[in-house]
């Protein structure tokens, strides 16, 4: 008799205890060059990211070069006093990594991603671009050339410029933040090898830099590797340059930047407040969420699925520029498009969403949901290591202390409705926004003036 064959089964895995989720907290250090460092050690994360901060804002570019910190930012990657720019790509590539770099108001940040088996080749090209970038005349000439091929594709893209005229709007002419930030046609092509050479000698510099880095690094001689690499970078010492206060005139107003023909009309209203020092930014982030941070937010279930208006339209705050004392200003905007025959009504039933929430408030399930959205996904948001460091970078450019991450989320779990319904009618109060139109004034015009939501302006494409 033939016996039958038996089979052992390893036992069912159980699933264990959750365990309570918080923003990793980083370690600090200065290196012996005045680099400050933040570092983060994340098991698991074998692709390490490194976010390096200078000191070069947007209104530190001399005058009549805006658009100079961008083109430095850009030539970081465009070779060394040890090689050219082919090499240095060449390089970069043979490590797997990947180097970008940005201008913005607050400085100008390089972004390093590689995997931790190649990160001393890695930081060592990074090290090299920051201590002896080439600046050649040809790569610096090539840049200005790919920057002036840009602006008209940005002209003609309608959310960017309508983007360009709120800032023209909301600022004063003076105001480095009333101009685009990567630059004009005017003020780019004037710039050159000489010019972006003296800026980098002027403000970058180990002492006012700050690096920030995050993944696995078990196993890493992290003070030996960064002694050899980011900390041979040499530089004088000196002084974070003042940040000048910002001011800015939200007077409700509508601005029409009209385009002939446009089958579509680009909204982009706001204006300015305050930065993630208030103690109102996490009810007015909660608040600003539950007005249009998502496809079942309150402007989307309006105008997106009971009237038909648009694809969607978004609520958001975005901080612009911080200051160590602690003063600060944030963009609080809603964007979005509409067809061009529905842009009155569309614009009628936003302020409409305006008015409801300030006479009636938002509901508690409005506000459960943001919570989940906001704080529940927030492990899932920082599962990379480039997130992390992305935030943490954010922090060190904002004079935000090391657990403010943290700490953000246990706020917003903390707020009630009546907390974050307050916050948003207080950023988006009806009768102190910018409203910016970019389509066929023609059309749009006559219904926008019927509203009565500010004073009409129309001004023509660039």
């Amino acid at each position: 008799m033939t016996e039958l064959a038996t089979m052992d089964f390893h036992p069912q895995p159980q699933a264990g205890r959750p365990k309570p989720w918080a923003f990793p907290a980083p370690e600090r250090g200065t290196l012996d060059n005045g680099l400050t460092l933040l570092h983060c050690d994340r098991p698991g994360q074998q692709v390490v990211a490194v976010e390096v901060l200078l000191a070069a804002p947007l209104d530190a570019e001399p005058a009549g070069l805006d658009g100079i910190a961008t083109i430095m930012a850009r030539a970081f990657s465009e070779g060394t006093d040890k090689l050219s720019a082919e090499e240095f790509a060449a390089e970069l590539e043979r490590c797997g990594a990947t180097l970008d770099a940005h201008a913005d108001h607050p400085g100008v940040r390089l972004s390093l991603e590689v995997p931790v088996s190649r990160l001393p080749k890695a930081l060592g090209l990074l090290a090299d671009a920051l201590r002896a970038p080439a600046f050649t005349e040809s790569e610096i000439e090539r840049l200005v050339r790919n920057r002036l091929d840009e602006i008209p594709h940005e002209s003609a893209n309608p959310a960017r410029r309508a983007a360009k005229e709120l800032s023209r709007e909301l600022f004063p002419a003076t105001s480095r933040m009333s101009r685009p930030r990567q630059g004009t046609e005017e003020t780019v092509q004037k710039i050159d090898a000489a010019g972006v050479r003296a800026f980098y000698d002027r403000y970058v510099r180990p002492a006012t830099s700050t690096a920030v880095i995050v993944g696995d690094l078990t196993g890493v001689d992290l003070d030996g590797l960064l002694a050899e690499t980011l900390g041979a970078w040499t530089g004088s010492s000196a002084e974070p340059r003042p940040v000048p206060p910002v001011t800015a005139d939200d007077t409700g107003r509508v601005i029409i930047v009209d385009r002939p023909g446009a089958v579509q009309t680009q909204l982009l209203i706001g204006r300015v407040g305050s930065d993630r020092h208030d103690r109102v930014w996490p009810a007015q982030v909660l608040g600003t969420y539950c007005l249009g941070g998502t496809l079942t937010s309150r402007l989307d279930r309006v105008l997106r699925e009971e009237k038909g208006y648009t694809y969607g339209v978004r609520a958001f705050g975005q901080v612009m520029r911080s200051a160590p004392d602690g003063t600060g200003i944030a963009m609080l905007a809603i964007s979005g498009s509409v067809d061009t025959p529905n842009t009155g009504p569309a614009l009628d039933d936003l302020w409409k969403v305006l008015r409801t929430l300030a006479a009636d408030g938002l509901t508690d399930a409005e506000r459960d949901v943001a919570v989940q959205n906001l704080v529940g996904v927030a492990p899932l948001k920082f599962e990379t290591a480039a997130a992390v460091a992305g935030t943490l970078a954010d922090q060190v450019e904002q004079y935000l202390p090391d657990d403010y991450q943290a700490t953000l989320y246990q706020q917003l779990a903390a707020t009630g409705t009546v907390e974050a319904t307050a916050a948003a009618v207080s950023a988006f109060p009806v009768d102190r926004l910018v409203t910016v139109l970019v389509g066929d004034a023609t059309q749009v015009e006559e219904p926008v003036k019927a509203l009565g939501i500010g004073e009409v302006t129309v001004v023509a494409a660039e």
